[in-house]
């Protein structure tokens, strides 16, 4: 498994993570099984979050790294409504207790709300300070709300910023990608075989990718996948709920795409317009 430097961090993360969101919709065993299945082969990367299941994902994911937390990068959030300088600590020690750790390795601010950015900032510097989170980072930002946190927090200190991404949601390559790559800061893409509209083989599209595959002894998900984190600042966090899914989207990894199949792909998921983030 490929792992690349997270930010400004010294850490590296695997280039495929494991999304958590709705995980608790899924059997708890064969959850728990995933999540650890992605430890045994080097996916370190486990990205979670206090809204997610209402602190549900956040239990499963300390079950299952019980006895292995040095070998995870755990991502959580707070939710906007918490992120106040006083909120975002109380939501943070929340976060620690239900996943049975003293520390996070990175804390997100999960979308941005109303409390003001500063408040948020001071609170992750606090947390950073004090042990309780070893690096921070932002959700769903676009640049101009990026360079407004830059300013406030000053140069090294944002790791990550995590946004949607995916073959038919490609908005962050106009601008979001190069700023990350000019300041350092990883792009973590969520969402990143779409929402229940991944191409179809029976789509032109689909028939792309499958034909790619077929090329890598792959499957089109896990060229969709290599595509995606084609940019070096790029890191892709799948949901997989079964061992089966997991070992599937980590074999991304091992695909390289040639300039001609990346240019098929580019052709097939036309760029399209600059556009504001959706938020999930």
């Amino acid at each position: 498994m490929e792992h690349r430097p997270f930010g400004p961090t010294k850490r590296e993360v695997s280039v495929i993570g494991e999304g958590t969101w709705y995980i608790e919709q899924s059997h708890k065993a064969t959850a728990i099984s995933a999540i650890q299945r992605g430890l045994d082969i080097g996916i370190n990367h486990i990205d979670t979050a206090e809204l997610y299941g209402t602190g549900k994902s956040e239990k499963i994911i300390g079950e299952a790294i019980e006895g292995r937390r040095d070998e995870a990068f755990l991502v959580s959030k707070v939710q906007p409504g918490h992120a106040s300088r006083t909120g975002t600590i109380a939501a943070c020690e929340g976060s620690l207790s239900r996943l049975g750790t003293d520390h996070l390795d990175c804390y997100l601010l999960h979308w941005r709300g109303s409390y003001p950015l500063q408040q948020t900032i001071e609170a992750f510097e606090e947390l950073k300070h004090d042990g309780a989170i070893l690096s921070w980072g932002l959700s769903n930002f676009d640049v101009p709300d990026l360079e407004e946190a830059l300013e406030i927090a000053g140069k090294g200190r944002i790791a990550c910023d995590q946004v949607l991404y995916n073959l038919n949601d490609r908005a962050i390559e106009h601008a979001l990608i190069p700023w990350c790559g000019k300041h350092g800061v990883t792009v973590t893409a969520y969402s990143p075989f779409g929402h229940g509209d991944f191409p179809s083989p029976r789509t032109k599209e689909g028939r792309v990718l499958e034909e790619i595959a077929n090329a890598h002894n792959a499957t089109p998900r896990q060229v969709a996948l290599s595509f995606l984190t084609r940019h070096p600042s790029v890191v892709a966090i799948p949901k997989a709920s079964t061992p089966e899914h997991v070992v599937e989207n980590a074999g991304a990894a091992d695909i390289h795409l040639n300039k001609d199949e990346v240019n098929l792909i580019d052709e097939a998921f036309p760029l399209g317009p600059s556009a504001t983030l959706t938020v999930f």
